[in-house]
């Protein structure tokens, strides 16, 4: 289902994945900084959610800037959370790359006191999280991961590029959040893995997500 999402004076690009059934629970998804929603590994992972009874709502937002992109995914929160459709207990922010650095901002920003106590919020999904520029490994992007309290699954390459292993195993294990990573074996930034299909690469990814999913809620 294709909705336009008001943000600002514009609107944001959206498709909602709906499953057969009444979903109780939902995810947010988001790509990185190049691309779209349509980007194939989000297809991929908002159709297997839908088909085990997850609602997914992946979205459009081309901005650069990491402000200006939670901006636009706190807009996708509140009219996830207001939309009459679909009456959802709770959902999780989910990004790819700078759309997973987007939903850990909002994520911070809202258990911050911008007004989600209500628990709307049950976790957070962040695929191949940049946690520092190609070989500029001094300067960590962590500063939000740090002051997230709700559970938190990384899925990672294990050479990806912009995450080195070591470096987010340091950051996970000083997070004060319920936390879990699932390190995809050689594959780079892109979840490219040298001798396996992305295809094959996505359905680990996939059910990783749906599994990690289902210990967090009650699907």
């Amino acid at each position: 289902v294709k909705v336009k999402i008001p943000f600002g004076n514009k609107y944001l690009d959206a498709i909602f994945s709906v499953p057969e059934k009444k979903p109780t629970y939902g995810v947010i998804l988001t790509h990185g900084a190049g691309g779209d929603m349509n980007f194939p590994q989000l297809v991929s992972l908002a159709a297997y959610l839908a088909s085990h009874g997850v609602l997914c709502l992946r979205f459009t937002c081309k901005g650069l800037n990491v402000a200006y992109r939670s901006k636009a995914f706190k807009a996708v929160v509140e009219y996830l959370k207001l939309c009459d459709d679909y009456k959802l207990s709770g959902v999780f922010l989910a990004g790819r790359s700078m759309g997973s650095r987007a939903a850990a901002s909002v994520i911070r920003q809202l258990s911050q006191g911008d007004g989600d106590d209500d628990g709307f919020i049950q976790g957070l999904v962040c695929l191949s999280y940049p946690l520092h520029r190609p070989k500029l490994q001094s300067k960590l992007r962590d500063e939000d991961l740090l002051l997230i309290t709700c559970p938190v699954l990384f899925v990672s390459g294990s050479a990806d590029e912009m995450c080195e292993k070591q470096l987010l195993e340091d950051v996970v294990s000083k997070m004060k959040a319920p936390k879990k990573i699932h390190w995809v074996d050689k594959a780079n930034h892109g979840m490219a893995v040298k001798g396996r299909t992305a295809d094959d690469v996505m359905e680990e990814v996939n059910a990783q997500v749906f599994s990690w999913l289902r210990e967090n809620v009650q699907l």
